[in-house]
């Protein structure tokens, strides 16, 4: 554990805090797709699979039973409560999201450490969550017009990722951290995708705008 790594949880707790907030105070879900919520889910049940089998530590197993609970917690209110699931933008989050979790799932079966059920669902966890905040990009890019609590929900899902990269290069240098290329190579692509709206959510907040993205 160090500063970047706690940075990081941190950072994603808090964009999780505020997201379940927006929809528990607005009743409204109104700018989230349901198709990276869902995606979400898929990668914290196939990444904690070892609260099973391994303990580690009180932190870590309180960690992975908030973020699966919370996802899960999410996708019912957009699924099922009575008020927010009249909210969801369904004809605009049309993201065919299994096309994003096969081809991760299959490339797990050929790129991983060790070919195990675990290690293969791990490493497909950690595939899966570098792209499932497309979705939700998309829909944002096609709403344009972003309310501030769903911006901000965005930008901390993408700074927390950010902070992990930073905690893995410190590790490195200062704790002689082997490289392990499948979630370094991950971390990376998924950055990548949030650079536009990096970009996009800076210069609102510096020309104090209302974020909004290009067509």
């Amino acid at each position: 554990m160090n500063v970047f790594r706690l940075a990081g949880d941190m950072t994603h707790l808090l964009s999780i805090i505020i997201l379940l907030l927006k929809i528990r105070a607005t009743k409204s879900c109104t700018g989230i797709s349901l198709k990276t919520q869902e995606l979400y889910v898929i990668v914290f049940l196939t990444r904690y699979l070892d609260l099973f089998t391994k303990y580690i530590s009180f932190y870590n197993t309180t960690m992975k039973l908030v973020f699966l609970g919370t996802s899960i917690s999410i996708v019912w209110y957009m699924r099922y409560h009575k008020v927010v699931k009249q909210t969801y933008n369904k004809d605009q989050d049309t993201f065919r999201h299994y096309f994003l979790a096969i081809p991760c799932f299959l490339l797990a079966l050929l790129i991983h450490h060790e070919f195990t059920v675990i290690e293969v669902l791990w490493t497909f966890s950690i595939y899966l969550e570098a792209v499932a905040i497309l979705p939700q990009l998309v829909l944002l890019q096609r709403s344009r017009n972003i309310d501030n609590l769903t911006g901000n929900y965005v930008f901390l899902l993408g700074a927390y990722r950010a902070l992990y990269l930073v905690n893995w290069v410190y590790r490195y240098f200062t704790e002689n951290h082997l490289v392990r290329w499948i979630p370094w190579l991950s971390g990376l692509v998924q950055t990548t995708l949030y650079a536009d709206f990096f970009y996009y959510y800076i210069k609102s907040w510096k020309n104090n705008e209302k974020l909004q993205l290009p067509a």
